[in-house]
């Protein structure tokens, strides 16, 4: 029998209109699989401060459940998880503000440039995706084939640092730097981007 959560099996940066964007890759969040799809530049949101600096918001610390960190934000008042909660984009409005594991596969799929990786500390590895992502090197992942997600495409991500839904500690959040990948963390009162997703079952 087939199940109620049957689909085919896509790849990364395949575009699929019935989810509304494109498929960054696959998560594993407490045993299920999900599909998370990045919906373009409809889904780009102004840089602004991750929240307010020393603020801690305890069930924003998921490092694969970005639905999760951001209903936690948005109790909080953060303003680009309201704004993501907010967007109705291709008929769906159950965007939300991508967790550090989710925001990777959206770097490793949609890569902007065609600048060498980071490939410091461990830039890359995602012991939450399937399959599990491993660490960079300085040429893979590539510059997407998608020219309209090549730097200045129509839907591409800026060469710039944007954040994850995922809180490190009561002053710095999770960032990935687009420009060549870099994971690591930032002040949250410092001013990123966002982009929201949304994710569909296995």
């Amino acid at each position: 029998m087939t199940s109620p959560h049957h689909h085919p099996e896509y790849t990364a940066g395949q575009h699929i209109p019935e989810q509304g964007g494109w498929l960054a890759g696959y998560i594993v969040i407490h045993g299920q699989r999900y599909g998370v799809i990045n919906p373009g530049a409809a889904g780009e949101l102004p840089a602004q401060p991750w929240g307010e600096y020393g603020e801690d918001i305890p069930s924003a610390g998921s490092v694969c459940d970005g639905i999760a960190n951001t209903a936690a934000l948005v109790a909080a008042g953060q303003a680009q998880a309201i704004a993501a909660q907010q967007l109705s984009i291709a008929g769906f409005n159950d965007w939300y503000l991508p967790s550090r594991d989710e925001l990777e596969l959206l770097y490793r799929a949609f890569k902007p440039t065609g600048d060498d990786n980071a490939c410091t500390f461990r830039d890359g590895e995602n012991p939450n995706s399937a399959p599990v992502g491993q660490a960079y090197t300085e040429h893979d992942p590539s510059q997407t084939a998608d020219t309209a997600y090549q730097h200045r495409g129509a839907e591409a991500f800026a060469p710039a640092r944007y954040w994850a839904s995922t809180q490190y500690s009561t002053c710095i959040a999770w960032m990935q730097d687009f420009d060549d990948g870099t994971q690591g963390n930032d002040h949250e009162g410092n001013e990123c981007r966002a982009r929201a997703v949304r994710r569909f079952p296995i």
